[in-house]
């Protein structure tokens, strides 16, 4: 299935995920981690991009981020992927290229869904076998949220400000909701927006999107196929595998 062009809104959370090409990595050390986590807040303070969570592993990496431009994720994403490359080439004597290709970027509503992201970027290390719980992992943002640590370039969603009267109860909220997970389902349609470029949202916020943009923003309904703008069938969509 060709791929459907990103779509970004400004003031609307992306989840962006940036991989490396074939998968091979684009960390080998904590160097190279700390390289990419302050060009991360660098580029996003740069592109007027709010950061609200990230999480590094060893080839690649997801952001949830709001721009305040149309153009703020793209310059960011180009501006962050030149910077590591030459970071990377440089210090492993190597050339060419990184990344897969494109970053993949889907718009998430900013309520629950936007949490779950959150849950799901701290918990995507222990998924993989990087660490037993979230606080045992340093390349993630999970630790500001929690009450572990600060990384003053991290802001806030207004759902986590909503999650208490205090730090220390929006912090037990947040660890309390990292603890429960996602659970099966909605964790695969998280993981199905983020690949094939759907945003994700109730079906209300989903209409508006589409009333906005003029786009389809979410798979057809069960039945005939539907074709999108590029000509390809819904029921071509590749297996769903995390990102």
């Amino acid at each position: 299935m060709a791929r459907q062009p990103r779509l970004t809104l400004a003031g609307e959370p992306h989840h962006v995920v940036l991989r490396g090409n074939d998968r091979q990595a684009i960390v080998r050390d904590d160097t190279d981690r700390e390289h990419l986590r302050q060009a991360i807040f660098l580029q996003a303070r740069n592109h007027r991009v709010a950061l609200h969570a990230w999480v590094i592993v060893d080839n690649h990496f997801h952001l949830l981020i709001t721009p305040d431009t149309g153009e703020g994720v793209p310059k960011m994403m180009q501006a962050l992927g030149r910077s590591h490359v030459r970071h990377f080439n440089d210090r492993h004597q190597r050339s060419g290229t990184l990344w897969e290709g494109r970053y993949r970027s889907t718009l998430v509503q900013p309520d629950r869904h936007l949490l779950d992201c959150m849950v799901y970027l701290d918990l995507h290390p222990v998924r993989l076998g990087l660490a037993a719980e979230p606080a045992a992992y340093p390349w993630s943002s999970h630790a500001h949220y929690a009450g572990l640590g600060t990384h003053r370039p991290v802001a806030p969603p207004a759902v986590y400000w909503a999650l208490g009267n205090t730090p220390f109860a929006r912090e037990a909220a947040y660890a309390d909701a990292v603890r429960v997970g996602l659970g099966a389902e909605r964790e695969r349609a998280l993981i199905d927006a983020a690949l094939h470029g759907w945003a994700w949202g109730d079906e209300g916020h989903l209409a508006e999107l589409q009333r906005r943009t003029g786009r389809r923003l979410s798979r057809g309904q069960p039945g005939r196929p539907r074709r999108d703008p590029e000509g390809s069938a819904d029921d071509n969509l590749s297996p769903i595998t995390d990102p």
